[in-house]
């Protein structure tokens, strides 16, 4: 047999195994009850958002955002405050929009298949394509909102960043008698999780009927304990991502791919079945 023969027949091989466990995904879909997702940073890929620590990283290319990322850092140095807000006022998030995968789950939500998504991403894009507000959990935050680290306020990221590109390097609250430094409403290194966020995540983990695991590496504590959760309290696990993950071995069905292909063809073959 020839190299292209040999070459043919193992492009086979594999395309006949994910179609096997697009399907395996798919039939657990179908068939559960509560379904909760987890999704990571694998999903926000194909709309353009760049990773932290990569070769083209925002943090590998620009130092000073990581140190601005530690939330001690960020209070004690004004300078690390000031080249942040340039850099968001500069249009970072700016032309960013939900790919297929996030409207996979958007119409996973509208037939009435999610009883809630946990993200960990801060992008805002499950809300930007649809999914029912109700049904998020953002446990890292979000950077389409600013948040006061004196008064707990939020509000609008445009609205501060209005005033930042009209020459307020380093804006501070405007509530009255407050006048605490504002950030994004994302959760910082050294900062706490939002109250009452991580309840949710594991009273989801403890009622689902299924756990959809999507994007995410599942290394990332206390977010990925959602996985060992919800296998203890009886929870099919469906593993989609790019790459393995540390949670592989507790998963029922584990499906390798793009996420913009395998999702909604995961998604599909459920609504289908």
């Amino acid at each position: 047999m020839g190299g292209s023969e040999e070459q043919a027949e193992t492009q086979l091989e594999e395309q006949t195994e994910l179609q096997g466990r697009l399907e395996a995904a798919a039939e657990l879909i179908s068939t559960a009850g509560p379904l909760a997702v987890l999704t990571g940073a694998g999903i926000s890929t194909d709309s353009g958002i760049p990773d932290f620590r990569g070769p083209q990283g925002v943090w590998t290319l620009n130092p000073e955002a990581e140190r601005a990322s530690n939330i001690d850092v960020y209070m004690a140095e004004p300078e690390v405050r000031k080249a942040n807000w340039r850099v968001m006022a500069g249009g970072l998030w700016d032309g960013v929009e939900p790919n297929v995968g996030h409207h996979a789950l958007v119409e996973l939500d509208r037939r009435g298949g999610l009883d809630t998504l946990v993200t960990q991403n801060v992008d805002g894009l499950h809300l930007m394509a649809g999914t029912d507000p109700g049904r998020i959990v953002e446990v890292h935050g979000t950077v389409r909102r600013s948040m006061c680290l004196g008064c707990g306020e939020q509000n609008d990221i445009e609205v501060v960043l209005e005033r930042v590109r009209s020459g307020d390097e380093d804006p501070r609250c405007t509530r009255p008698a407050c006048g605490g430094l504002l950030k994004r409403a994302t959760v910082s290194f050294g900062q706490a999780l939002f109250p009452g966020d991580m309840e949710r995540v594991d009273e989801v983990a403890r009622r689902c009927d299924l756990l959809l695991a999507v994007g995410s590496t599942l290394s990332v504590y206390p977010v990925a304990a959602m996985v060992p959760v919800a296998v203890r309290h009886g929870a099919a696990v469906v593993v989609v991502n790019g790459s393995p993950t540390e949670m592989d071995h507790l998963a029922d069905v584990v499906v390798r791919g793009s996420i913009s292909d395998v999702l909604p063809a995961v998604l599909g073959l459920a609504a289908d079945v």
